[in-house]
């Protein structure tokens, strides 16, 4: 029989062994719902888009897995509280896990200067307000039941500047601070909270991406899926608060550098300073 847990948080009862995935309706959400599902994950489908949730709910039962499906506008406070109270009620437990997958990025590879401010302000609304109100509306069931996982896919350019992309980078770097925020308020009620950068994978997005034109070395949604589901089983759930990289981590690697990791405080969005005794520290 299959487990209807994943393992508890330190201190804290068993996490429910379900998965509320944004932006499942294509791309590695789409990728990320079908592993968990084979994983054996109870999963919440949300998205714009009901017809493409649809489709990969019949992916997601033809592994034998429970599904529910909730379309929502992500940056609809509304409409998301909606949608997470349909898929709390309907996944065995509640929502054990959230992966805040959804994302854009602008239509045009320029520098800020150049480039369309509002669509940069799209990206950015997009890409920060989804995630703080979906977390927002799933936080509570994970608090009541004393743990919980949150799965924030980010970006290499949420910690590193980008010749363009500017709404992209903010974004991202935003998504890595929430993350920040979340696991020093509320580790210690069980709350484990990682940033995952899935490299670049082949999806609608990275094709529309001129960068990308001439690119043949992908990372493959194997790649991701293994730190996801390490992620959610609670193998990683040391690194809370962290960043990991799908195609440069896995699973193994990581648990054999947290020493070192945690020895040097790594993988964490901060600010650098040049001593102890700079006044910035």
């Amino acid at each position: 029989m299959p487990r209807t847990t994943a393992p508890t948080t330190p201190d804290g009862p068993p996490v429910p062994r379900t998965a509320l995935v944004t932006g499942a309706g294509r791309g590695i959400g789409r990728e990320l719902a079908l592993g968990l599902a084979r994983a054996g994950y109870a999963v919440g489908l949300v998205g714009r888009t009901r017809a493409r949730l649809d489709e990969v709910a019949d992916e997601v039962r033809a592994t034998g897995a429970a599904v529910t499906v909730a379309a929502a506008d992500l940056v609809d406070a509304a409409a998301v509280t909606d949608a997470v109270l349909r898929v709390e009620g309907a996944l065995p437990g509640g929502i054990g896990l959230l992966v805040n997958n959804a994302g854009v990025i602008e239509e045009n590879e320029l520098p800020f200067a150049e480039d369309d401010v509002e669509d940069v302000w799209r990206v950015v609304e997009t890409n920060v307000r989804g995630p703080l109100l979906v977390t927002h509306a799933v936080l509570p069931g994970m608090l009541a039941r004393r743990g919980g996982r949150v799965l924030q896919i980010n970006s290499g350019a949420g910690h590193r500047g980008l010749p363009t992309y500017t709404g992209y980078a903010v974004s991202k770097g935003a998504l890595a601070r929430f993350s920040t925020q979340l696991d020093h308020q509320y580790r210690d009620r069980g709350l484990r909270v990682l940033d995952l950068a899935p490299g670049v994978v082949a999806t609608d997005m990275t094709a529309a991406m001129p960068v990308h034109a001439t690119r043949t070395d992908w990372t493959s949604p194997a790649q991701v899926l293994e730190l996801a589901v390490g992620f959610a089983d609670g193998e990683l759930d040391a690194l809370a608060g962290r960043f990991v990289r799908a195609g440069a981590d896995t699973v193994e690697s990581l648990r054999a550098a947290t020493p070192a990791i945690l020895d040097t405080d790594a993988r964490r969005l901060r600010l650098a300073v040049w001593g102890p005794d700079d006044p910035a520290a």
